[in-house]
């Protein structure tokens, strides 16, 4: 609640408020995007190995409403923001912002980047700490309890899509920041009630990162070394003596043999060994679950990318379309994305109460279908979300054409076509996001070591933080190579949409998805689960 509207409504603000370029506020907000992702990876090993998981999630929540609070305060006084000017007025020299206000903007948006980390990273592993993995039927419900996140996500979603935009568009950008504030200090009260009910994860002192390089240095440094045609000479530690402790156990398996060798003992072991030259048998099987994963996470980041365009050039597209339902009432074009999130709210009881145990009875997979095949499905979706946005963008323009308002000024002079031609591509990505986001969720947490189960929700946050900065990448690269041939000077150059090639861009992210969805079913059908349960 306290931060989807600005996802969806911050190109807006750059755009019309502080007087960015179109293509520039929305690299804007994506880079800010994609900061909040890529942070929540630092704020994982924190949680993991220092501070803990629930404490993380209170300092993000505290992080996060000192931004918006900084955001309140721009907002509301003039002299911290450029002074009011028409952006799409051709004849107008509108101020950027500059100096200590755009000190202040940026200072805001990163602390709230680094606060959204922390719940980003921490509150999904926090919440699956509370099941048990090795009890089957608390397995199933941490399964439930993942399409659950979803779904109360996608319900606060709802009210910062409706109440948040509608705010933030009619009493003011101060306004919506408020509101965004107090459902953020409400969510850490709510979060701080609970703690006395929370199982706590044991914080691990040591390292899972460093533990993962310690085998790819001490293999390295064996490569010399011929491995043991007998693998239970590779070393690992009593399993028997260290039964007592939480210390993970995993067997041996028969993939990436290279990393073995840092498993390798030459001699008898007197004293502890140097973890940079030996390596444990089960240390060595999480360093091979990380790098089987990898491409897995790296097919995932094309996905993210199509977001980023829903999230910016959809919500322009919109601005410039007929958003009125009846006579007296219009929907602003950043609560569009309520309509995924809506069908969303719907689907996801049904998926988790008869899909799953439907599929079920068939497949004999607890989950129905496995999280590979969920992921597959949301890719493919997206890449047909991409297909029909530019061919609805190609539909838009012929109408803006056809009624001679190519250069209509947005939202004063609407196109007559109905924004809601907009909800196809919105609608067929929501049911993409149900597949794909959650089922890389319960992915990297399932397959994650113990020491590493924060950071496993980080897979799927850092595949997003580069999706969004592949998107600046992309659209400064498409607009450098098109600028010669258009007459806009560039694809998606300029402020107006209108004359601009966005069913283009958006062809050429579909094929882009496509390519990327025949690589993930190689490396799909490759994939070896870790084994469950090991002894």
């Amino acid at each position: 609640m306290a931060t989807l509207a600005l996802a969806v409504n911050l190109t807006t603000y750059f755009n019309q408020v502080m007087h960015l370029e179109l293509a520039d506020a929305a690299n804007e907000l994506t880079n800010f995007l994609g900061a909040s992702y890529i942070l929540s990876i630092l704020v994982a090993i924190l949680a993991d190995t220092y501070i803990g998981r629930y404490k993380a999630v209170l300092i993000g929540g505290c992080l996060e409403l000192v931004a918006l609070v900084l955001l309140v305060i721009q907002a509301h006084y003039p002299k911290l923001k450029p002074p009011p000017c028409n952006v799409f007025d051709p004849t107008s020299h509108c101020e950027k912002i500059g100096g200590i206000s755009a000190v202040l903007l940026y200072v805001a948006l990163y602390l709230l980047a680094a606060g959204s980390a922390g719940i980003k990273a921490v509150l999904p592993s926090h919440g699956a700490d509370q099941f048990d993995e090795k009890d089957p039927k608390e397995k199933k419900q941490m399964s439930s309890f993942f399409n659950c996140l979803l779904l109360a996500a996608c319900i606060g979603g709802a009210i910062s899509l409706t109440l948040n935009v509608w705010i933030q568009d009619h009493k003011g950008w101060d306004w919506g920041f408020g509101i965004s504030s107090i459902a953020i200090l409400f969510a850490i009260i709510v979060f701080a009630i609970g703690l006395p009910m929370y199982r706590i994860q044991v914080i691990q002192r040591n390292n899972a990162i460093i533990e993962i390089i310690q085998v790819y240095v001490a293999a390295i440094r064996n490569r010399n070394l011929d491995l043991p045609e007998d693998l239970t000479k590779l070393y690992e530690i009593d399993h028997e003596h260290e039964a007592a402790t939480e210390r993970e156990f995993l067997p041996h398996r028969d993939i990436f043999r290279f990393l073995d060798k840092a498993a390798i003992q030459h001699g008898s072991l007197v004293e502890a060994p140097n973890p940079w030259k030996l390596c444990r048998v089960t240390q060595v099987e999480n360093a091979k679950i990380l790098l089987g994963v990898l491409p897995i996470f790296c097919c995932t980041i094309i996905m993210t990318l199509c977001v980023a365009q829903l999230q910016t050039f959809s919500i322009q597209q919109g601005l410039t379309m007929d958003t009125s339902i009846s006579k007296s009432f219009h929907i602003p074009p950043a609560s569009l994305p309520i309509i995924p999130v809506l069908f969303i709210i719907i689907i996801v009881p049904v998926y988790d109460r008869i899909f799953v145990p439907f599929a079920h009875k068939i497949t004999g997979i607890p989950n129905g279908i496995t999280h590979l095949q969920r992921i597959g499905v949301g890719l493919v979706l997206s890449c047909i979300s991409m297909a029909v946005a530019g061919f609805l963008e190609l539909k838009r323009k012929g109408v803006a054409r056809d009624h001679n308002m190519l250069d209509a000024i947005p939202v004063i002079q609407p196109l007559p076509i109905s924004t809601f031609w907009l909800s196809f591509q919105y609608f067929i990505f929501g049911i993409a996001d149900l597949f794909t986001y959650v089922g890389l969720l319960e992915f990297f947490y399932s397959e994650a070591p113990n020491g590493l189960k924060s950071i496993s929700s980080c897979f799927l946050w850092s595949s997003m933080a580069l999706g969004y900065f592949f998107s600046t990448i992309l659209i400064k690269i498409v607009n450098a190579s098109t600028k010669d041939g258009t007459r806009s000077g560039g694809w998606l150059a300029g402020n107006n949409i209108n004359r601009n090639h966005l069913n283009l861009f958006y062809w050429l992210l579909s094929l882009l998805s496509l390519f990327n969805f025949c690589i993930y079913l190689f490396v799909a059908t490759r994939y070896r689960y870790r084994p469950t349960n090991p002894k």
